[in-house]
């Protein structure tokens, strides 16, 4: 079930805007997300940035400042954060490794924000994972997903169920009478009130 699906079947009127960019690192979702704020108002901020930083080889440090002052300026909006983890390839070296997947919930425990720690369990730790990943073994394959969107959905299913269970929703949040199916959207995504 997609997200915007399960927002439905809880009948939960809201609005989830995908502000995800391919490629970015939390310096570049630093950036945007001011503006982001501002346009969209949200009630709900779900941050899952960081594994191009450490793709790249960028300075833990800096992320964990990024993601802390993102999940802050969210905050400070009047949003909920949900934070979600990421995990490295083991060729990055298990110290590395290690202090990368730990960054998570060392800044979601400080800030007060909620996590799942990984984004990718139950896709990337399936037995068969390598079958679902390109050659590089960091994006999904096609085969990952029986049409677009449904390897995605799933784990942004994993996210809802997160929000809905970790997260007070505020009250502008409002229970529809009846749901509707929606199409599910990519990682990157955040809940707004309708």
């Amino acid at each position: 079930m997609a997200l915007l699906e399960k927002l439905a079947a809880e009948k939960i009127a809201a609005k989830v805007v995908n502000a995800s960019i391919s490629g970015d690192t939390t310096a570049g979702g630093r950036s945007r997300l001011p503006a982001l704020l501002k346009t969209h108002q949200p009630a709900i901020v779900v941050i899952e940035l960081g594994s191009n930083d450490a793709l790249r080889g960028l300075s833990l440090d800096m992320t964990a400042a990024n993601l802390t002052a993102m999940t802050q300026a969210a905050q400070k909006a009047g949003a909920r954060v949900l934070l979600a983890g990421m995990q490295m390839p083991p060729n990055y070296g298990a110290d590395y490794g290690k202090r990368f997947f730990a960054l998570y919930p060392q800044v979601a425990k400080a800030q007060g924000a909620a996590l799942v720690p990984f984004f990718l369990k139950g896709v990337a730790d399936r037995d068969n994972a390598l079958e679902l990943f390109q050659k590089d073994r960091i994006h999904p394959t096609a085969a990952a997903h029986p049409h677009p969107g449904q390897h995605v959905a799933r784990i942004a299913e994993t996210a809802a169920e997160k929000v809905i269970a970790r997260l007070a929703l505020p009250p502008s949040f409002r229970r529809k009478p009846e749901s509707t199916a929606a199409s599910p959207v990519p990682h990157g995504f955040r809940l707004a009130p309708e």
